[in-house]
């Protein structure tokens, strides 16, 4: 066991405490990535409030980049010194839905109380999401990362493992978005910028963000939106309606709200869809008329990080970004040390930031 020092959850909706923790060596097709950005994810948040419930104590944090140290027996295609992407897929590669293409929905199942991670007495610590990386060092399963080039900054190579991902992948994966088509993105955060993003280079028609702040609409703008509804007016989707001259094709709803789960149906057009990419607190419900679904062919679509398969995905992302054509950079708000953690979780709760970045130097 080697010791490093992370952000460890103690009670939920408290502060993170800062402290040295167990870390072991890589096993048979792991490796160790030491890192060099973590982003500040608001599904960390959530987990660290209690909203899912969970194990304690516990690490979170699933959104990183770094370098590989070590590596465990049998793995290939990696190298210790390759720069990669860490995210929380832990993909068997075996079982159905692995084997259809869906690995984000494995169905083998990962208990992060028996990880990697212990406290210095060897009791148990949970590693989060299959993750762990409020901390200086990760190990995770070789399924879990991406190689990615030398010259990509950790920064903004982090938010690739979440964000990113899952704002883009529910575009171009969950709602086969076709060019020509209307766009309606409810909340114009991490998430929900990239879904304008990826819509923007799947080439629709028009982006309608909407949110409850007018600053974000602005930063919408920026990223592909052509329209921005304020959210705090009355029926704004009669504004997005007027603003398409038509009903959506699709709806991405990217916060965790069940208001805006009831509100989404209203903004899509006959054969539209919604889909389902922000978590609402375990035992939170949302009403519909089914009948008008059925009636019109409409559609609520679950999509769960962006349903990538990030060897596949991820790549077709950096080279996107290295041609100019995908805002990376232009997502990182601010950046933080880890003993800052809590202050970053704060300004990110506010609202204020499009993504909060945790770095270390490597």
């Amino acid at each position: 066991m080697g010791r490093i020092t992370a952000a460890v959850c103690h009670e939920f909706n408290t502060d993170l405490k800062i402290e040295h923790v167990e870390l072991r060596a890589p096993i048979a097709g792991e490796i160790e990535v030491t890192l060099g950005a973590v982003a500040v994810c608001h599904s960390d948040i959530s987990y660290a409030q209690g909203a899912w419930g969970g194990t304690l104590p516990a690490v979170y944090g699933h959104e990183a980049a770094g370098r590989i140290t070590a590596l465990g027996d049998g793995v290939h295609g990696l190298a210790i010194g390759d720069n990669v992407v860490v995210t929380l897929i832990r993909a068997c590669g075996h079982c159905g839905n692995c084997a259809s293409g869906a690995p984000t929905i494995c169905e083998t199942p990962y208990n992060g109380d028996h990880g990697p991670l212990r406290m210095p007495d060897g009791s148990v610590l949970h590693q989060a999401m299959a993750c762990g990386a409020f901390a200086e060092k990760v190990v995770v399963d070789q399924a879990q990362v991406v190689k990615i080039a030398a010259d990509i900054p950790f920064t903004s190579a982090s938010l690739l493992a979440c964000g990113v991902i899952t704002g883009i992948g529910a575009v171009v994966n969950a709602a086969n978005l076709r060019a020509g088509q209307d766009v309606v993105v409810i909340g114009a955060g991490g998430v929900g910028l990239n879904a304008i993003q990826g819509a923007r280079i799947a080439g629709a028609r028009r982006i309608v963000a909407v949110d409850l702040n007018q600053e974000k609409l602005s930063i919408a703008k920026e990223f592909g939106a052509t329209d921005g509804i304020l959210g705090t007016q009355d029926a704004p989707w009669r504004a997005a309606k007027k603003a398409l001259g038509r009903g959506a094709d699709a709806v991405f709803v990217t916060v965790g709200s069940t208001r805006a789960y009831e509100e989404a149906l209203r903004y899509i057009g006959y054969g539209g869809k919604v889909i389902m990419v922000g978590m609402p607190k375990a035992g939170d419900k949302a009403s519909y008329e089914p009948s008008m679904l059925a009636a019109v062919g409409q559609a609520m679509v679950g999509s769960k990080m962006g349903d990538v398969v990030i060897k596949r995905d991820i790549p077709w992302m950096i080279d996107l970004y290295q041609q100019g054509r995908l805002k990376l950079d232009e997502l990182v708000s601010q950046t933080w040390s880890l003993d800052q953690i809590n202050e970053a979780i704060e300004n990110t709760k506010s609202g204020a930031a499009k993504r909060n970045v945790i770095t270390f130097d490597i």
